[in-house]
């Protein structure tokens, strides 16, 4: 099923992949997240431009969305076609 995934990796491993130097809370791993369900993720700070772990919500709600639930439902894209599709060009 492609709608779920597992988060096993402990972040010290994580951080060091990513040479992050603040780690996270240590966290359960997860062997069952679903779409909507808050994700740790890195991504770059907005202020310095380094990489950091975030709290994300898994889904993609598009900018000329205006029902974020649409969220819930936008989680896969087409390799083929995600840099036509609206919902995905412009993240693409």
């Amino acid at each position: 099923m492609c709608g779920r995934f597992a988060l096993l990796t402990p972040g010290e491993i994580i951080a060091k992949a990513f040479a992050i130097d603040t780690i996270p809370e240590p966290l359960p791993p997860r062997y069952n997240i679903a779409p909507t369900q808050p994700v740790l993720a890195v991504r770059l700070s907005p202020h310095n431009q380094q990489r950091e772990f975030a709290l994300f919500r898994w889904g993609l709600v598009p900018s000329w969305s205006k029902d974020i639930k649409i969220g819930a439902r936008m989680i896969n894209a087409r390799a083929e076609t995600a840099a036509e599709k609206p919902s995905f060009r412009t993240s693409f």
